[in-house]
């Protein structure tokens, strides 16, 4: 458990700096942190997509490193590409209403839970 955890505490860390230097990159070069947001969004469920397709049909990885990179790594660098994977899974394995269901309440829920903490935020 203790290797587990420290693997998600490395990768995490990782995957936040990396976020971070990439939305400055972002701010430098186009004036809009949007672009680097966007970015680490696709790169993550690019990478994240990798992982899951040569872990299922080429290698295995020993569990602390698969922490590291998925949950760890990917995860500090952007939560977008574990909710698709998980969105991902469930479409994969049959569960089509359930998937599409999680993206829409997902996405209208989160964004009306961002609108509701900034009112809530401004009293």
């Amino acid at each position: 458990m203790l290797y587990e955890v420290m693997a998600i505490f490395l990768g995490g860390g990782l995957g936040a700096v990396l976020r971070y230097l990439i939305t400055q990159y972002s701010n430098k070069s186009f004036g809009i942190s949007n672009y680097g947001t966007f970015a680490v969004n696709i790169l993550g469920c690019l990478l994240i997509g990798f992982v899951i397709g040569i872990t299922i049909n080429k290698i295995t990885l020993p569990n602390e490193l698969k922490l590291f990179i998925m949950v760890g790594f990917l995860g500090g660098l952007t939560t977008f590409s574990t909710f698709n994977s998980e969105t991902f899974y469930l479409l994969k394995s049959g569960n089509i209403l359930h998937g599409l269901g999680y993206v829409m309440i997902s996405c209208v829920l989160g964004l009306l839970s961002t609108c509701a903490g900034y009112y809530l935020g401004k009293i």
